[in-house]
C-alpha cells in the first residue's frame, strides 16, 4: 500500500520558484549601508572636515548632530567613519571609531566597559595581549574609568566615540557619562578622544550642565528632512539592487515618497513601505508591486506600530483601553470618558489594581488619543457641561488580545459584559 502523500510537502516551494518581485530584499533593510548617500553630501564633509584632523593625529572638535528620524545621520557618521579608519590605516596612522546605541547602553559603567571592550578587541591581535578584560558589571566605575585609560594609552592614536541616541544616556543616568568623556583628554598623554553625539531630541540639551555642553557642542550640524523628491531618489537608487527588473508599477516609488515625505521626511519610513509593498506583492503571489499594494502596506505598518506602542503601556492604561473594549462589546460604539470610568472603577479591585482619580484616568484617556490608539472629542451636553467623546478606528480584536497579554489582566479574558450591561450602562454618573 503506497505511504499517503505529505500534504506540507513542498511548503516553500512556490516561494523559491515563483519569485517575480525581489533581487535583494536586505538592500531596503535600515542596516544596509549604500555606496553613496543621496542628499547628504555637505553633510558628509562638514563631519569629514571636523574629523580630518585625526589624521594628523590631532584632537578633533566633539560633535552634535541633531535631526528626526530618518534623515541619515546613523548612515553619515558610519560612512565617515569606514572612511577613516581606511584613510588612517593606508597612512599609517591609527584613527579607531566605536558606535555606541545609548537606547541599549544607557549607563555610565556600560557605555565606559563597551568603549573598553571595543578597543580589547581591536587590539587583541597586537602584541600587547596582557590587556585587562573589564567585565560588563561588577567592577566600581572608577577602576573601569582608569582601566579604559590605560587602554587608551597603551593603543595611541584618535578614538571617535559615537553615542548615538545620546539624549537616551542623558534621561536616564545623567550627564556624569559625558562630564567624564569630555574630559578624559586631560588623563591621557599618547592618545586622544573625541566624542560624536547624535539625537533626534533637541530638547535632551535641556538635561545638560552647561559646562558639559560647552564641550560636547564644539560643532553642531543639524540633518533636514528629506522631501518627497529626494525621497524617490533614494527609493530609486535602492530598487536597482532589491528588485527584479520590471517588478516595479510606474506609481509605486513616488507613492512611497510621498507618503513619506508627510511623516517628516522619513528615509526609514519610506525604505519599510517600500519592502512590505513588495513582500505583500510576493505573498499574493503578483508579477508587480502596485499601488495598492503600497496601500496596504501603509495600513499594515500603521497597525504593527500601534500594536507595539500598546503592548509597551503601563497596566492602568491598558485597564482603562479595556473598559472602552467592553463598552463597544456592549453595543456602544461612541463612549463617553465617564462611561469608561464607571467600567474602569469597578473592575480594577478585582484585578488587585489601586482604582485612579477621575481626572487621572481622563489624562491617561488623553495619551491614549495623541498615541493614535482612540479618537476623542469634546462635546457640550448643555446645563449638564461637557464631556468627552471617544470611539475606536483600529482592529479592536487585535487592540484586545494585546492588552490581554499583560499577566495582571489576564484573567478578564473570561469577563462577560452581559452580565453587568445593567449596571455599568445605566447607573447615574456624577462627572
Amino acid at each position: 500500500m503506497p505511504e499517503p502523500e505529505d500534504p506540507h510537502a513542498g511548503l516553500f516551494k512556490k516561494y523559491l520558484t515563483n519569485n517575480r518581485i525581489f533581487r535583494d530584499r536586505e538592500v531596503l533593510r535600515h542596516s544596509y549601508r549604500p555606496q553613496f548617500l543621496p542628499h547628504r553630501k555637505p553633510q558628509i564633509e562638514e563631519v569629514a572636515s571636523i574629523l580630518a584632523p585625526s589624521l594628523r593625529n590631532e584632537t578633533p572638535s566633539n560633535i552634535l548632530i541633531y535631526g528626526k528620524t530618518g534623515t541619515g545621520k546613523t548612515a553619515c557618521v558610519r560612512y565617515v567613519g569606514t572612511e577613516l579608519e581606511k584613510t588612517s590605516s593606508n597612512m599609517g596612522t591609527i584613527c579607531r571609531i566605536v558606535h555606541l546605541n545609548c537606547e541599549v547602553i544607557d549607563t555610565q559603567y556600560r557605555v565606559l566597559a563597551q568603549i573598553a571592550k571595543c578597543l580589547h578587541d581591536v587590539d587583541s591581535a597586537a602584541s600587547d595581549k596582557t590587556r585587562i578584560h573589564i567585565p560588563m558589571t561588577g567592577w566600581p566605575t572608577d577602576q573601569v574609568y582608569s582601566e579604559l585609560k590605560n587602554q587608551l594609552e597603551a593603543g595611541g592614536g584618535v578614538l571617535v566615540i559615537v553615542l548615538d541616541e545620546i539624549d537616551k544616556l542623558v534621561k536616564k543616568s545623567g550627564d556624569d557619562t559625558l562630564y567624564n568623556l569630555t574630559r578624559i583628554n586631560s588623563d591621557l598623554k599618547n592618545s586622544k578622544v573625541s566624542i560624536i553625539g547624535i539625537s533626534n531630541d533637541l530638547s535632551f540639551k535641556d538635561f545638560l550642565d552647561p559646562r558639559v555642553l560647552s564641550s560636547l557642542s564644539e560643532e553642531e550640524i543639524v540633518f533636514p528632512p528629506y522631501n518627497a523628491p529626494q525621497l524617490v531618489d533614494i527609493l530609486t537608487q535602492r530598487a536597482d539592487g532589491a528588485f527584479i527588473p520590471g517588478a516595479l508599477a510606474e506609481g509605486v516609488i513616488p507613492l512611497c515618497a510621498a507618503l513619506a515625505a508627510q511623516e517628516h521626511g522619513d528615509a526609514r519610513r519610506a525604505l519599510d513601505l517600500f519592502r512590505i509593498s513588495g513582500e505583500l506583492a510576493d505573498r499574493d503571489e503578483s508579477s508587480q508591486v502596485t499601488e495598492g499594494h503600497v496601500k496596504q502596506a501603509q495600513a499594515k505598518i500603521e497597525t504593527d506600530s500601534m500594536i507595539e506602542c500598546i503592548a509597551t503601556l503601563p497596566t492602568q492604561s491598558k485597564l482603562i483601553l479595556f473598559s472602552m473594549l467592553t463598552m463597544e462589546q456592549l453595543g456602544q460604539n461612541i463612549f463617553t470618558s465617564g462611561e469608561v470610568s464607571r467600567i474602569y472603577q469597578d473592575i480594577a479591585p478585582t484585578v488587585e489594581l489601586d482604582i485612579l482619580t477621575h481626572r487621572r484616568i481622563t489624562d491617561l484617556i488623553s495619551e491614549l488619543n495623541m498615541l493614535g490608539v482612540i479618537n476623542t472629542r469634546v462635546v457640550s451636553r448643555g446645563r449638564y457641561g461637557r464631556t468627552k467623546e471617544m470611539w475606536f478606528d483600529a482592529n479592536t480584536a487585535k487592540i484586545r488580545e494585546v492588552v490581554l497579554k499583560d499577566p495582571r489582566l489576564n484573567e478578564l479574558k473570561d469577563l462577560d459584559p452581559k452580565q453587568n450591561e445593567a449596571k455599568w450602562l445605566t447607573k447615574t454618573w456624577f462627572r
